[in-house]
């Protein structure tokens, strides 16, 4: 009966949408022309954060006669691809070559992501759902550790990496990633939204705390699991790693990218502008495509309210 009992909740908690469960929300008093205000206010503000993007395609787009135009035009006037040819065609001559930079990119992206997401799973579901000695304290180092910018703990995570042995190594980006925060605060959040009748069927049908943990909790808070690695993603792509890797056959793609937005790579002259206009575009749409394939959700978890037993 217990086992039945868990395979229904299971089919409900997973096929049930997490914007259904609606808790009770007071009616906006707001006029017919304060929603449009509001919309038209909501439409600028897009257009505001649009801006920028717009203008790095554009500016990836311009011919040379037109990159350096004083002053500088938003718009390009003859749009051209040459600013992409000439950053593969630079990428196709480095010393290493472009298939390393990628391989070392995807592998610390992949066991990073991955790996962040399995360990930090595994810390939430314990703080979310049970109360032992120190939880509290835990609980709030997560929210401080938040607050602290990258730059502040860059010298002690150096020492750390360091003392660990992982300098010149890939690990010295993996295993950091794997502390991040910000995906165990988001999980564990959404993990306390399980009801706990469900969890105590389960522990009743004799089901362990894996089994438990993998086999329920994970289906549930799938939208929190994929935000989660949407943002270690993110961080994972843009890391150029070059304060810990040496070895220019150990670094990744946003480390070249970088060389080529800053005009370092041999033989470039004049024509970096534009292909580092084309080098940031690239470097922009691989987390904009992971986003939009998983933006629901992204959106799932935003707007989830909670789930009432």
């Amino acid at each position: 009966m217990n086992a039945l009992k868990i395979r229904l909740q299971m089919f409900y908690y997973r096929h049930k949408k997490v914007t259904d469960f609606k808790p009770h929300v007071k009616k906006s008093k707001r006029s017919f022309w304060g929603n449009v205000i509001l919309g038209l206010f909501l439409i600028a503000l897009a257009c505001l954060f649009f801006f920028p993007v717009l203008y790095m395609i554009s500016q990836s787009l311009k011919p040379m006669n037109e990159m350096f135009i004083f002053p500088p035009k938003i718009w390009v006037k003859n749009p051209t691809l040459d600013n992409y040819r000439d950053f593969f065609n630079v990428l196709a001559n480095t010393v290493v070559p472009f298939a390393r930079y990628m391989y070392n990119t995807v592998l610390v992206v992949a066991i990073g992501s991955i790996g962040h997401i399995v360990l930090a799973s595994l810390c939430a579901y314990p703080l979310a759902k049970y109360k032992f000695p120190g939880s509290k304290f835990i609980n709030q180092l997560i929210v401080y550790s938040l607050m602290f910018n990258a730059t502040v703990t860059m010298i002690p995570n150096f020492l750390t990496i360091a003392n660990l042995g992982f300098l010149d190594t890939q690990a010295a980006i993996i295993i950091p990633g794997f502390a991040s925060t910000l995906g165990l605060y988001l999980m564990k959040n959404f993990m306390e939204q399980i009801p706990d009748s469900l969890l105590e069927a389960a522990q009743i049908d004799g089901a362990g705390y894996v089994r438990i943990h993998f086999k329920i909790v994970m289906p549930i808070v799938k939208p929190a699991l994929v935000t989660a690695f949407i943002m270690v993603f993110q961080s994972f792509w843009t890391n150029t790693g070059d304060k810990f890797i040496y070895t220019e056959a150990k670094k990744g793609f946003a480390y070249m990218v970088s060389q080529l937005a800053n005009g370092k790579v041999n033989g470039m002259g004049a024509s970096y502008a534009g292909i580092s206009a084309a080098a940031a575009v690239i470097m922009f749409a691989v987390p904009l495509i992971v986003f939009l394939i998983m933006q629901n959700n992204v959106v799932s978890t935003m707007a989830t309210s909670g789930m009432k037993e």
